[in-house]
């Protein structure tokens, strides 16, 4: 059974509250660097793997996208992004685990996916399909918590007994697999993978590397500081060679 948090009444509500939930992509901290990952969407066909609120499907239809669809397995996340999108048809929004949804290849021109696949276990798979969706010279654009803000499990500064933030923990890097988190002060289950499994599974599934970055925090961040100790966030960018 995949884990579907989202459909939680309490997580739901707790994260319906923050930032990012309300104010969209412009609030994401990330997003001034991901929205220069993308390639031109005019005439293009996007799809948006854990697309949530679907925030990155309506941007997609702004850019003139020909065709966008929206996958999610959360039924309160997708009757939230049905009830932003105002009726416009040409978003087609599904709900559906991203391990097990469906399409035919060469499907899309631009595959996208937010903050999404570290909540899967199968990631080779989604990476096997992403390649057989794509048409040629498709794109894949994927943002991810960055290994180093996942290794440890708990997410969280190693804090002084006056409660200053001494440094983040990094432990058990190479041993990847299912970490126990907590997220909005709710147990969520992640996965942790090394950089080298994220990438190595990319080039070995015949995609080409474009870009790599990791994200600065914006300079509005309150907690700026502490935040440019470590890396939270990974974007890539790959096309189908």
């Amino acid at each position: 059974m995949k884990e579907n948090k989202y459909d939680d009444d309490i997580f739901f509500e707790k994260y319906s509250t923050i930032t990012r939930s309300i104010n969209g992509l412009d609030a994401a901290g990330e997003w001034y660097v991901f929205k220069d990952l993308l390639p031109n969407l005019n005439n293009k066909r996007v799809l948006d793997l854990g697309c949530g609120y679907g925030w990155h499907c309506r941007y997609a239809m702004e850019k003139n996208a020909k065709k966008v669809v929206g996958v999610d397995i959360s039924e309160k996340m997708l009757q939230k992004a049905i009830s932003m999108t105002n009726g416009n048809n040409y978003i087609k929004y599904l709900q559906k685990p991203i391990e097990e949804v469906e399409f035919s290849e060469k499907s899309f021109d631009v595959i996208i996916s937010s903050l999404a696949l570290h909540y899967i276990e199968s990631y080779e798979k989604i990476i096997k399909n992403a390649y057989k969706w794509l048409d040629g010279k498709g794109y894949f654009i994927f943002s991810i918590e960055h290994p180093i803000f996942t290794a440890y499990g708990n997410q969280d500064w190693i804090y002084s007994r006056e409660k200053e933030v001494l440094h983040w923990p990094v432990d058990n890097y190479f041993y990847e697999g299912k970490r126990n988190t907590i997220f909005l002060g709710e147990n969520v289950v992640k996965y942790h993978r090394t950089l080298t499994t994220y990438l190595d599974i990319l080039l070995k599934n015949g995609f080409k590397m474009v870009k790599i970055i990791e994200p600065k925090p914006n300079e509005n961040d309150m907690d700026l500081k502490n935040e440019l100790r470590r890396p939270m966030m990974l974007l890539i960018s790959v096309i189908k060679e």
